[in-house]
C-alpha cells in the first residue's frame, strides 16, 4: 500500500467520524426537542370559574364552556328586540326593469375581462 492511500483511507475514516458525531449530536437534539414537546403536552389546561378561579379538573372545564355557551347562545331577549324603521338621507331607487337591463348590456363592450363585479362584458 502506497503512503498517498494510507492518508487518503485516514481523511475518509475522519470524515465518517466526523459524520457520525455530527448525526450523533443532531439525534440529541431532536430527542431533546420531543422530549421537551411531550412535556407541553402533558400540561393540563386551566379554566377561569365564574368567580376568578382557575379550574384544572377536565369534568370541570368542560362544565364551565358547557355554562358559558349557554349564556353565550341562549339569549332570552331577542323577542325584545322591534325593528326600527330606517331613515335615509337619499330616496330609495327602484329596482330596474328588464328592459333597462337589457339596454345596459347592449352598451358593453366585447371581448372584455371581467371587472371587479365578475360581469363578463
Amino acid at each position: 500500500m502506497k503512503l498517498a492511500d494510507i492518508s487518503e483511507t485516514k481523511r475518509r475514516n475522519t470524515w465518517k467520524l466526523k459524520l457520525i458525531k455530527l448525526k450523533l449530536t443532531v439525534r440529541k437534539k431532536i430527542e431533546t426537542c420531543i422530549r421537551a414537546l411531550m412535556t407541553l403536552r402533558r400540561v393540563t389546561n386551566t379554566v377561569k370559574d365564574e368567580k376568578g378561579d382557575l379550574v384544572a379538573d377536565s369534568h370541570s372545564i368542560l362544565a364551565r364552556w358547557r355554562n358559558h355557551f349557554s349564556q353565550l347562545l341562549n339569549v332570552h331577549w331577542v323577542n325584545d328586540v322591534r325593528p326600527t324603521e330606517m331613515n335615509t338621507a337619499e330616496p330609495l331607487v327602484p329596482q330596474p326593469s328588464v328592459f333597462e337591463l337589457h339596454l345596459a348590456t347592449e352598451k358593453l363592450k366585447g371581448h372584455k375581462p371581467p371587472d371587479i363585479d365578475q360581469i363578463p362584458a
